[in-house]
């Protein structure tokens, strides 16, 4: 890596918060630890990381509250750490905002792995890139991909780094069924097995953003046993 990203660790559990230190400065990331909820969100103002490891249940303010209300203001890449498996498709359901879902115990190497393909992800949208200075917009819709910005109906409105990957492949072709298994690889490079339902409930809150008040027609539509499409 020519220039050091910064991670930072939001773990209450020393043993595991040094763990994830440990394998991450072997890849050559800097980091910072935080033991409380109570100074997570004053850090990522004022030490702007490339990306979070965010544990759910931390003394004082807890993890989805965190990644919530740092939604408000950031976009930096969250990947959030529970202790109960069957947790995670209910947190991807209510759509709180972290880009990943990684469950106690869990592999070191694998969480280095996710942390690298999320800045992978995010590098796509840097300004270094000419396809990203482009606005993709398709009727109500506009995506500014330097700014990372959606505008619906005239209004800014907040997506997670998920939906907007999954927004910005769905309006590269308008009227084109993606797969499920298309739309995952747009959103997770490291090849990981990721359930349908995990894609669904990420459509469902998409969904519900992009569409109009009163409109008979939903713009994103589901294609039964095939995937997703605009139109």
């Amino acid at each position: 890596m020519s220039s050091q990203q910064q991670i930072l660790i939001v773990e209450d559990e020393p043993k595991i918060a040094q763990i994830l230190v440990d394998f991450l400065t072997i890849e050559g990331f800097a980091t910072q630890v935080i033991h409380s909820g109570d100074e997570a969100e004053d850090a990522i103002r004022t030490k702007t990381p490339d990306c979070v490891i965010l544990d759910l249940m931390l003394p004082g303010k807890d993890g989805l509250s965190i990644c919530k209300d740092v939604r408000k203001f950031s976009q930096v890449p969250i990947i959030m750490l529970t202790a109960r498996v069957d947790e995670i498709d209910r947190l991807m359901g209510l759509g709180f905002g972290a880009d990943d879902y990684v469950c106690k115990p869990f592999s070191p190497r694998e969480v280095v792995a996710r942390i690298q393909a999320i800045l992978r992800r995010s590098a796509l949208t840097a300004p270094s890139s000419s396809f990203n200075t482009s606005i993709l917009t398709f009727k109500h819709i506009s995506l500014n991909i330097e700014r990372f910005e959606c505008v619906i109906n005239e209004q800014v409105t907040e997506l997670t780094p998920v939906e907007f990957r999954l927004l910005k492949t769905l309006m590269s072709r308008p009227g084109k069924v993606f797969s499920r298994e298309s739309l995952m690889q747009s959103c997770y490079e490291d090849a990981r097995i990721v359930s349908n339902r995990t894609i669904d409930s990420h459509m469902k809150n998409l969904r519900n953003k992009v569409a109009l008040a009163n409109d008979p027609q939903p713009i994103l539509q589901s294609v039964y046993g095939v995937g997703y499409k605009l139109m």
